[in-house]
């Protein structure tokens, strides 16, 4: 197959100072919980995308000094030649294939509390830290000596950048995140003088240090600038028309102009709250302030609206974080006229969630993200079939999806048996619920996969027994039965029921997708903690409930604060009017009213209610194991060799969990036995005398 010429304009090489990428396809920065912990885990993810075809390769933000740090997360770390190493593997890795290699540098200012270093953070004013755990500690305002200090010490990080071997030197002042921005806010810079006041003054420093960064790399690498188009926190905040008029003014600073959102949660808005280039408003025109070239983002997934970018002007590059994720070979694929294999990225931010949570990042679309390394996982290529030849997967939810696809590309001969009549599990239920129309783009590409494998054949509304389990003769059996919604209450407040004389009725979110709506005023009580109950109660009003949302927690959705999404979900709830009680819980039903408790002094209420939706905890169905499992002594005789149970049937858990486990199940069928070794691999700190 060939590129369809609709997509050529994507593949045109651009100059970038003294460096030319060979496409418009930008890996923008991006966290994936590693960073200095895990170098080289995330040296193979970005080496993997350079083999995707991607034409720049940045890595995640670094931080070029020890004097502002973001502990606990983990980031990658410039401070010192001892950085020089890890920073030189990454650039070798994404130097591989012919991309260039970017690295972020950042000075955190206000966001940087420096609980590692123990150093007294530096912002342009004195102020409290701004960070997501509201830190108690302040920056003092920085001196003049200190402004000559940092200046040189991006000039030094530069200096080791290169020595790094990287093509591209990022200066951030975006998200709110980084020392620029905050001398371009008026909302955090309030000095009075020559770097406090006008834009003129408020830029200076910005323009400092990028002619001092060009003169201390010379020709060797490019220099671009990341900047938020807009600071969404009021009057004080730095406007759209200010970055226009900053960018018109400083018209050929940097060599690249980066342009991101406002806040990382507007800039990397999930799929249920953010369109696709949803940026558009506030970028287009900018290209004319300019004759440098410019790169945005949006979560971009559909190859004409990114050729329409760079074909109307509005981009030179398309920039990418979660879609390079979910598909490290989107422009490949492109490229190979082979747009339907993409893997689109689902805007679900379980990416994010790894930085948040600092731990390995993780991507539902694609399981293998971050394994590259620790695994051995390849997104494109599976490894070998074993000696067996015949798989039977039960279940064609996310997790038994993945699995018949892996084994598919394995070269097994699979079955995929599914009790339901459509293919996608809980996500075919999902993806019906308010904002979730995207996620079913993980049932959709795996559904079309597999229709391109002769050796998987699917059976639809085939519910199976053990009975028949035993008697098709399957050499291996891989249950993805799923789970259900507890009715109980049982999750992480109460462990055991809640007490309730079963007079009021109670539904689960499994009722609600399968349209069985309470009616009236309704309590819903969320004690899941992430996405549910908020796209619950969004459908409870739409069929015109009164709904009241109980949580033991202090926030909404609490949990969905490690996907961007916390905020938006609050927001939209009282938009629709739905009534909020934080640190509270259901302790009792009765009839027409149930009982809350305070979760901190347990004073106790009544409120009269017409039925309550418990979004609780799921339990796995393992009901088809259990059976097999009480007649292994008859697997031998059957020729059966194994029976795996995996995914939401083992352990219930959000949908990348799935498809993790389906595809993990799909590698390691056939493969030795490790014993108690450990399934990956991972890199222990060096000791120094």
């Amino acid at each position: 197959m060939s590129r369809d010429p609709r997509y050529d304009v994507l593949f045109e090489p651009l100059r970038i100072g003294p460096v030319t990428a060979k496409n418009r396809f930008c890996q923008v920065p991006h966290c994936n919980g590693g960073g200095y912990r895990d170098p080289s885990a995330a040296a193979e993810m970005r080496r993997t995308k350079g083999e995707g075809g991607w034409g720049i390769i940045f890595t995640e933000q670094t931080e070029m000094h020890h004097s502002s740090e973001i502990a606990p997360y983990i980031e990658l770390r410039l401070w010192d030649d001892d950085d020089v190493p890890i920073l030189a593997r990454m650039a070798d890795a994404i130097h591989e294939h012919g991309a260039l290699a970017g690295t972020e540098l950042t000075y955190a200012g206000v966001n940087g509390p420096n609980l590692y270093s123990r150093e007294v953070p530096l912002a342009p004013s004195a102020m409290p830290i701004r960070t997501y755990t509201s830190d108690p500690v302040s920056a003092r305002a920085m001196t003049r000596r200190d402004i000559r200090d940092l200046r040189r010490w991006h000039r030094i990080a530069c200096e080791r950048a290169r020595t790094a071997g990287y093509d591209l030197i990022c200066l951030y002042a975006a998200h709110g995140h980084g020392i620029f921005q905050h001398f371009l806010s008026s909302a955090t810079n309030q000095r009075s003088d020559e770097y406090g006041g006008s834009l003129e003054n408020r830029t200076r420093l910005l323009r400092e240090v990028v002619e001092e960064c060009r003169d201390a790399v010379g020709d060797s690498c490019g220099i671009t600038l990341r900047l938020s188009l807009v600071e969404t926190i009021g009057e004080l905040g730095f406007s759209n028309v200010e970055v226009r008029d900053l960018i018109e003014m400083h018209a050929e600073l940097p060599d690249l102009w980066d342009l991101a959102h406002g806040t990382w949660g507007e800039c990397s808005g999930p799929s249920r709250f953010k369109a696709e280039a949803a940026q558009q408003e506030l970028v287009e025109g900018i290209k004319q302030l300019t004759p440098r070239p410019i790169v945005g983002v949006g979560r971009f997934t559909s190859p004409d609206v990114m050729a329409k970018q760079v074909r109307t002007g509005v981009l030179d590059l398309i920039g990418c974080a979660r879609p390079s994720i979910a598909d490290p070979f989107l422009p490949r694929k492109i490229d190979e006229g082979r747009v339907e294999d993409i893997r689109e990225c689902i805007g679900c931010n379980i990416c994010i969630s790894g930085d948040m949570t600092m731990s390995i990042s993780r991507c539902t679309q694609n399981p293998t993200f971050m394994e590259e390394w620790r695994k051995g996982w390849h997104p494109e290529k599976m490894n070998p079939k074993g000696d067996s030849n015949s798989v039977l997967v039960v279940g064609a939810g996310p997790a038994g999806l993945e699995a018949a696809h892996a084994l598919g590309k394995r070269g097994y001969q699979v079955v995929l048996a599914e009790a339901g009549t459509e293919l996608g599990g809980r996500v075919a239920r999902e993806r019906k619920l308010p904002g979730l129309s995207a996620w079913g783009r993980v049932a959709d590409y795996r559904e079309y996969q597999l229709s391109q494998l002769a050796n998987v054949d699917i059976y639809l509304d085939n519910r199976l027994g053990a009975d028949d389990i035993l008697d098709f003769g399957f050499e291996h059996v891989a249950l993805a039965t799923g789970s259900s919604w507890r009715a109980d209450g049982v999750s992480r407040y109460h462990v055991v029921p809640v007490p309730s004389d079963g007079s009021l009725p109670v539904s689960t979110p499994d009722d609600v997708m399968a349209e069985r709506y309470p009616r009236g005023h309704v309590f819903l009580f969320d004690d899941d903690h992430y996405y549910m109950g908020g796209v619950i109660a969004e459908r409870l009003v739409e069929q015109g409930c009164r709904v009241t949302l109980l949580t033991p927690a202090a926030q909404v959705s609490a949990w969905s604060n490690n996907t961007l999404e916390q905020p938006y979900v609050h927001a939209r709830l009282l938009e629709l009017g739905v009534s909020i009680e934080l640190n509270r819980a259901l302790v009792r039903i009765e009839a027409g009213e149930i009982e809350t408790e305070c979760v901190y002094s347990g004073r106790r209420t009544r409120q009269p209610c017409d039925a309550v939706v418990m979004v609780a905890s799921r339990v796995g169905d393992d009901s088809l194991w259990q059976a097999l499992v009480a007649r292994e002594d008859q697997w031998a005789a059957r020729g059966i060799a194994s029976v795996r149970l995996f995914g939401d049937a083992e352990a219930p858990a959000p949908i990348a969990w799935a498809t993790y486990a389906g595809h993990r199940y799909a590698r390691e069928l056939d493969t030795p036995a490790i014993g108690d070794a450990l399934p990956f691999r991972r890199e222990v700190t060096g000791l120094k005398d």
